[in-house]
């Protein structure tokens, strides 16, 4: 079967540098996190002990340059076609709440039935909904900055009602149903509330405030084609920085225990790349344009890795099998979601181009400069 040339609504992107080599800059930033680790282990000692009622602060720091500039590219006034679009909406609720934590239940009990350690840590990261590093996948692959934030606000208003009735459920309830053994585990509300605000509400009010005075003072034109583009690099510089410290922090430990990561990394291989090439098929079929199929499917496939470790961590403790679960979560998904977002461009020749985002042509401009 032959597919026509791409429309002339969806322009191939011309890569800057560091987006056109960015599988190099994100191995390189893998290799110096974990040379960080091994030949200055102080060092990783050092930014294991940087933290605020449990947040990691360099993890923080990094999510936070990388996000800002993300969210001052958002079209706020421009959400409501995005709320408005109950297709969206639902398709989004049904993946992240119900498929995703189902599927990732079935994948822990299938791969790691004979580690309850693992299998544990695994369903808390199914649990646990991106609120973050989604906006700098899907601002990669061209999708619909608004209507990725607004997925992020509404998955955050559910991790804070969902998260521990999905944790109680998936791993008390259900497996009592299915004849298997049950974990018993408290969710702490703060540990939830406190990811939630950090990771989004502080980006979201500094981007929100930025366009908002920016535009006041200089007009939306000298905003979007003079300041955005300037600002945009940043948030790869802040991803790198978080993937460096991620594995200053951590590598270590994964290379220390490569038969176990490769156990728990297969599942999260699978769920990754069957969560977004389902959610893309979704999206085509339903009708919902390349853009906002790509925020769909992100969203859907992207995990908030921060608060699945501070969970693990805080319910059973640093050095348990769950949070080495949480661990390797981000470790897989990073590299995963990366090669998804040349997938994402692949795939839109088979997206026409009549809903296409009106913002399109500046927003792919800020995220290419």
């Amino acid at each position: 079967m032959t597919h026509s040339p791409l429309p002339a609504a969806f322009p191939k992107p011309h890569l800057s540098p560091i987006n056109r080599f960015l599988p190099v800059w994100i191995l390189a930033a893998v290799a110096l996190g974990i040379a960080i680790g091994r030949i200055a282990p102080g060092a990783g000692e050092a930014l294991e002990s940087l933290q605020v009622a449990g947040v990691s602060v360099p993890i923080a720091l990094g999510l936070l340059v990388m996000m800002y500039p993300v969210l001052a590219k958002v079209r706020y006034t421009e959400t409501k076609s995005v709320v408005a679009d109950r297709k969206l909406l639902a398709w989004s609720l049904l993946l992240n709440w119900v498929v995703a934590p189902a599927f990732m239940f079935a994948l822990a009990w299938l791969f790691l039935a004979d580690h309850p350690e693992y299998r544990t840590g695994l369903i808390i990261v199914g649990l646990a909904r991106c609120i973050a590093m989604v906006l700098i996948w899907n601002d990669l692959a061209c999708g619909d900055s608004e209507a990725a934030a607004v997925l992020v606000a509404i998955n955050s208003v559910f991790q804070l009602v969902a998260f521990g009735a999905l944790g109680w459920f998936y791993l008390q309830v259900l497996p009592s149903w299915l004849g298997l053994p049950a974990a018993h585990v408290d969710f702490s509300l703060a540990s939830i509330t406190l990811s939630v605000l950090v990771f989004l509400g502080v980006p979201l009010a500094a981007g929100f405030a930025t366009r908002f005075v920016a535009e006041r003072a200089r007009g939306r034109a000298w905003y979007e084609q003079n300041f955005i583009p300037r600002l945009a690099p940043w948030a790869l510089y802040g991803l790198l920085f978080t993937i460096v410290a991620l594995f200053a922090l951590q590598g270590d430990r994964i290379l220390s225990h490569p038969f176990e990561v490769a156990r728990i990394a297969l599942p999260l291989l699978i769920y990754f790349t069957v969560m977004f090439c389902v959610s893309m098929a979704i999206g085509r079929v339903a009708g919902l344009g390349y853009q906002r199929t790509t925020a769909l499917a992100f969203t859907a496939a992207g995990n908030n890795f921060e608060l699945a470790i501070a969970v693990a961590i805080g319910t059973f403790g640093a050095a348990s099998g769950q949070a080495l679960a949480g661990i390797v979560g981000p470790l897989i998904e990073v590299p995963i979601l990366i090669a998804l977002v040349y997938v994402a461009l692949w795939s839109r020749r088979f997206f026409s181009s009549s809903p296409s985002h009106p913002a399109t042509a500046s927003l792919q401009k800020g995220v290419t400069s």
